[in-house]
C-alpha cells in the first residue's frame, strides 16, 4: 500500500493531468458532471484525475469516450 508520503510517480501524475485537460476541452468544468453524462462512477473518476486508482478497464472507457486511442494517449507520457 502506497504511504501518503510517498511521492506520485511523475508517469502517473502526467496521465491524471492529461484526463483532467482532456476532460475540461470537452468542455467540463466539473469532473462530476463528466463522470455522470458518461456512466462513470463519480468517485472512481475523481480518483483517476487524482492519479490513485487508474485500472486499465476505466483508462479505456474515458479514452472511448474521447475517442483516442491507447498509443495517442501514451505519445507524450514517458
Amino acid at each position: 500500500m502506497k504511504k501518503k508520503t510517498e511521492k506520485l510517480d511523475s508517469r502517473i501524475k502526467k496521465m491524471a493531468d492529461k484526463l483532467k485537460r482532456m476532460r475540461i476541452a470537452k468542455g467540463y468544468s466539473s469532473y462530476e458532471k463528466f463522470a455522470w453524462d458518461n456512466d462513470i462512477n463519480r468517485v472512481q473518476y475523481y480518483s483517476v484525475e487524482k492519479g490513485q486508482n487508474i485500472t486499465t478497464k476505466t483508462l479505456l472507457k474515458i479514452l472511448d469516450i474521447h475517442k483516442i486511442s491507447l498509443s495517442e494517449f501514451c505519445s507524450d507520457i514517458d
